[in-house]
């Protein structure tokens, strides 16, 4: 896989969340594709931050983003993960199934998966 596009509202506020809390790094090389969006690197591959019109229900979504359509990643420290989204105050759940995984969503109800390795 290459990239996964999330739609999203609002870049600035996006940012905040995937690079400030999320420790995404921002990737410049973005051309001007004549809408406003973001590239952010997650290892070898990358999140694309669409500032379109949203054709999904951003409300009335499950609340544990496993039962959604979801972005899953991996990460070495759960546990550094859960401190920066309490400090952040940014809703998570942990996996059920044993495994060192958590959810959450983004500003936009997008879901999201960690799943330490």
């Amino acid at each position: 896989m290459l990239h996964a596009s999330l739609v999203i509202s609002d870049v600035e506020k996006s940012l905040t969340f995937y690079c400030d809390v999320l420790g995404l790094p921002r990737d410049d090389s973005r051309p001007d594709l004549g809408f406003s969006g973001a590239w952010l690197n997650v290892g070898k591959q990358q999140i694309h931050l669409l500032a379109v019109d949203n054709p999904d229900p951003v409300h009335g979504r499950p609340p544990h983003a496993g039962r959604d359509r979801h972005t899953a990643m991996s990460i070495s420290d759960i546990g550094q993960l859960q401190e920066r989204l309490d400090a952040a105050g940014i809703a998570f759940t942990l996996s059920r199934s044993g495994r060192k995984a958590l959810f959450c969503r983004d500003p936009d109800g997008n879901g999201l998966e960690f799943v330490e390795v």
